[in-house]
């Protein structure tokens, strides 16, 4: 019996009646992703039924609920991590077994949907999972791509994109709800017509527009009657197709409205290298913030007169930059079609609203031209110049008449809206997400803004949630830590700790490695399977997986394996632990030298992993299409995690937390949450190397000749010249752009921009350390354990608490079932 009381029997039963109904098929002919859809459509009848209660719970107690505002929502697959949170894993895999079907391939055949680029979208997943866990009302607002970012494929070593399809066969977890679509108008005119008052109330006209359409996604809290919602938007054109036009053979406008609706929800993040790119993003931003801020205010007047009390009922979470155009278009609701006065609007905005800040690097701060912004968002863009026109009055008042630093601050500037300084001005929290980052923003990126507002800015460390990254994705480890110290820890990851002292035990230090082994063993076979290429499971499992930026310094890392291959061909004896390195990265499809460095790894595995003089000493592995359930294979696996960021660069991270949660051992710089793993673990059990923040900071103020690296530093040297000597592209000069880039700067960005050749010599001492250390079995062992239990800290939970007590001001709500 599961906790939800799902009878096997009953479960069986309702398994192979959908796949009758649903297919026309029995278990013996169907394939695995018509048994997948068959056992979702058998659970969703009982997840429903909480879903239902708990909303019912929310609405009849008038709660205060959260909106998690969000273009990324990288989820991963729902089965079985929903399976795991309604406590249904072991229930449904004996029934799986019974019927004579192998879970694992079924539980393979679910597609993993790509709604995100990254760690923001996990984060936000994450945060989802954490919400519903601790019961607080909660619903993640974002838009349902039909395709998500791009399925990655290598061709000759070159990164090449291909539609992620992931509806294709079917969306068994989403619900449509027609009964609450909404209106998006863009475009037209604005007119303002007379009030009663003497004031005016303006009124869009000659406008486009789309229908929004929710989809409902459950979100399973663990353990609890709790059912929370993601409710991703999809866009419909208001009128199917004009028949007019059509009849009269003009087939191309009759279907307008449908492709502009089509196009508008078709793909996450398209290229905005163009103009039109740009505004399809910035029609997507506007289209699930709108609908999402519509739909919110209609329900809170179906109960409430008042708007005072919409900051006791509502919060707007704003996950970075993207749905900052909330702060205006909750305004344009209040005071356009609420007949609010502009200053109680301004009051009530501010306090709904709170921003998150994921980056530290300016440039990618959004920004829009006025051009594209005014033409697109009419009234939008006149209340963002009212909110920047009344903002600038305040900064005179409080700055005297300076107009450079009123430029410097202005919403409006240079031709463009800065919409990270918008959320700043109408929030009432600006928050950073690790303890580094948010110093870095208070005292040099936002400085001005912490002057003016002080008491906005606060800090919330991100978190992973232990579910999905340790209890689903490494089930062998969460059954040994249970075994020791009860099953708490799921919920409250800081009871990992209490494995601290076993580090003594010989007998669990030994348990401990034999489940890394088998998790390395596994990650061999999928690897030989998915590439051809043979791995030892002996070696070191050298991983960094994550977006492919400059600034991530995956180039640092390959640089250095080519440094230490040509090591082993001048010493193919070199005393060497045998080390295989692993990458897994997406780059953006318009970023020309990350794809770049695709290629580069990809060459130098063709060499390296080919050359029988090393005696197979290093191994090189590009795994393509990074996506969450490849991370949940690799994770478990790793030997070493590679947070190699340039310091003062990487905004968090959370990556470094899943690998510390697996028992891998960091290797990094002190930059976003590594600090503070650092401040945790202590610098016994983690490898820092490099620069830290101030002195990178140093380093860009000064005159910086990466020559002088190259010439002091034989490795260094020889590693560099292999990237144009033929060794990796067979003389063809296509490496040349990064040679170029790391010693005299290339195409507008200065040399070595990244400090790559600046902390060579540090990252190689750190990647000897670790060549030591792993030798010592048992300090080894003694190492990943301590970073195992000292990981309690980055937990989501955690995150979420904080979040909740000290910005959205709201209380659990405990569902009776």
């Amino acid at each position: 019996m599961g906790i939800i009381g799902i009878e096997k029997e009953t479960l069986k039963t309702m398994i192979q009646e959908n796949v009758k109904t649903l297919y026309r098929k029995t278990l013996e002919t169907a394939l695995p992703e018509e048994i997948y859809q068959a056992a979702v459509f058998s659970l969703r009848d009982f997840i429903t039924d909480k879903w239902i209660k708990t909303h019912e719970t929310y609405y009849k107690e008038d709660v205060k609920a959260v909106y998690y505002l969000s273009m990324e929502f990288l989820m991963g697959r729902f089965f079985g991590n929903a399976l795991i949170n309604m406590g249904m894993d072991q229930v449904v895999k004996e029934v799986f077994a019974e019927l004579g079907i192998d879970f694992n391939t079924v539980e393979d055949a679910e597609p993993d949907p790509g709604l995100g680029n990254g760690g923001l979208g996990r984060l936000a997943a994450c945060f989802l999972d954490s919400l519903a866990t601790l019961e607080l009302p909660a619903y993640g607002c974002g838009i349902r791509y039909h395709y998500g970012i791009f399925e990655q494929k290598l061709e000759n070593g070159y990164q090449v994109e291909a539609p992620d399809n992931w509806l294709e066969d079917g969306d068994p977890w989403g619900i449509r709800r027609n009964e609450y679509a909404v209106e998006i108008k863009f475009g037209g005119h604005v007119r303002a017509v007379p009030k009663e008052n003497g004031g005016y109330r303006f009124v869009q006209e000659g406008y486009q527009s789309v229908m929004a359409i929710p989809y409902d996604y459950p979100v399973i809290g663990f353990g609890n009657n709790t059912v929370n919602t993601l409710r991703l938007w999809d866009a419909r054109a208001k009128n199917r197709i004009d028949l007019k036009s059509f009849n009269e053979g003009n087939y191309q406008k009759a279907a307008e409205e449908e492709t502009l609706a089509k196009t508008l929800t078709d793909v996450l993040y398209p290229a905005d290298e163009h103009y039109q790119g740009k505004e399809l993003r910035l029609r997507q931003q506007y289209f699930f913030i709108s609908a999402t801020v519509q739909r919110v205010v209609e329900r809170f007047t179906n109960d409430h007169d008042d708007f005072n009390l919409l900051p006791e009922k509502v919060a707007f979470q704003l996950n970075d930059t993207h749905p900052s155009i909330a702060v205006a278009e909750l305004m344009r609701v209040l005071v356009d079609e609420n007949d609010l006065p502009w200053e109680q609007a301004w009051e009530i905005t501010k306090k709904v609203c709170a921003y998150t800040n994921h980056t530290i690097m300016t440039e990618a701060l959004e920004k829009w031209p006025l051009d594209l912004f005014s033409r697109l968002l009419p009234r939008i863009y006149q209340i963002i110049e009212e909110i920047n026109r009344r903002f600038c009055v305040e900064l005179m008042e409080e700055c005297g008449n300076n107009p450079e630093k009123i430029r410097r601050l202005a919403i409006i500037a240079d031709g463009q809206i800065r919409m990270a300084y918008m959320a700043i001005v109408g929030s009432h929290s600006v928050n950073g997400v690790a303890a580094l980052h948010t110093e870095i923003l208070k005292n040099h990126e936002l400085k001005d803004f912490y002057k003016l507002f002080p008491e906005r800015f606060n800090n919330k460390t991100n978190g992973i949630t232990q579910r999905r990254w340790l209890l689903h994705a490494n089930a062998q480890l969460a059954e040994l830590i249970t075994e020791r110290i009860g099953d708490g820890w799921i919920t409250d990851l800081s009871q990992l700790e209490r494995i601290l002292p076993l580090v003594e035990e010989e007998a669990f230090r030994e348990r401990f490695m034999e489940i890394k082994q088998a998790n390395k063993m596994s990650l061999a076979k999928y690897i030989k399977s998915a590439k051809g290429i043979d791995i030892n499971p002996d070696s070191i499992f050298d991983i960094q997986v994550k977006r492919l930026h400059e600034y991530k310094r995956q180039l640092l890392n390959v640089l250095h394996i080519i440094g230490l291959y040509n090591r082993l061909k001048m010493n193919p004896g070199l005393d060497m632990v045998p080390r295989t390195f692993i990458f897994g990265a997406k780059a953006a499809a318009g970023y020309h030298r990350a794809k770049l460095i695709i290629k580069l790894i990809n060459s130098v595995a063709e060499v390296v992993n080919h050359d029988q003089s090393i005696g197979g000493k290093i191994k090189v592995v590009f795994l393509e299409n990074y996506r969450v359930s490849l991370a949940e294979r690799l994770i478990p696996a790793a030997d070493v995690s590679e947070q190699i960021s340039t310091a003062g660069k990487e905004a968090s991270g959370t990556g470094n937390m899943k690998f510390m949660l697996n028992g891998a051992l960091t290797i990094g710089t002190m930059d976003g949450a590594n600090v503070e793993i650092f401040e945790e673990v202590g610098e016994e059990n983690i490898f820092i190397f490099g620069m830290s923040a101030d002195e990178v900071q140093e380093k860009y103020n000064k005159e910086y000749d990466p020559w002088s690296v190259y010439n002091m530093n034989q490795e260094v040297r020889m590693a560099m010249t292999a990237l144009i000597d033929g060794t990796f592209d067979r003389d063809t000069g296509l490496f040349r752009e990064l040679y170029d880039a790391l010693l005299n700067g290339f195409g507008g960005s200065r040399a070595d921009e990244y400090f790559i050749l600046e902390d060579y010599a540090d990252y190689d001492r750190a990647q000897q350390a670790v060549d030591y250390a792993y030798r010592d079995k048992e300090k080894w062992a003694k190492m990943a354990i301590c970073n195992v239990a000292k990981s309690g800290k980055f937990s989501s939970d955690r995150t979420i608490k904080q979040y909740a007590t000290e910005i959205w001001n709201l209380p659990t709500v405990p569902i009776d079932f």
